[in-house]
């Protein structure tokens, strides 16, 4: 009988990657971004087992966009109250808090339940090009 291979949290060794954001689409960087948090690159991944690696990205405020999307996207959120309603474009909100962007794009791909807000915490972005991770030793991630 052949049983299921379940990787023990103690044999999974997480690495980190660091990911410059320059002049990458925004969607397809955030997909392969996805793929690494969740350790789908690994050949012991397994699903709801937390296999993937730590990812750092840099320059997040020049991500590129195709088409309008600069004026036409909107992000959503609601305070709870009546009329509470906010919305912000996405011209806006990388001139503001350009980590958010990635961060949300991250986020629509991952699981939404604990274990993909477990993942998330795994994925550290920053505007600009500098990050405090130097002595992790983030090894540079280049998308095909």
């Amino acid at each position: 009988m052949q049983k299921t291979y379940i990787p023990k949290t103690d044999e999974i060794t997480k690495e980190w990657y660091l990911v410059d954001a320059n002049d990458q689409n925004l969607g397809r960087l955030a997909s392969e971004i996805t793929k690494v948090l969740l350790g789908k690159h690994k050949t012991i991944f397994t699903p709801g087992v937390d296999t993937g690696d730590f990812v750092v990205v840099v320059n997040a405020e020049r991500v590129s966009v195709t088409g309008n999307k600069m004026d036409d996207k909107f992000y959503y959120r609601h305070s709870g109250y009546p009329g509470g309603l906010k919305k912000i474009s996405l011209k806006d909100q990388l001139a503001k808090h350009p980590e958010r962007v990635l961060e949300s794009a991250v986020w629509g791909m991952l699981p939404h339940n604990k274990y993909g807000r477990q993942v998330l915490k795994k994925l550290k972005v920053y505007a600009g090009p500098d990050h405090p991770h130097g002595a992790q030793q983030p090894k540079p991630l280049e998308f095909k």
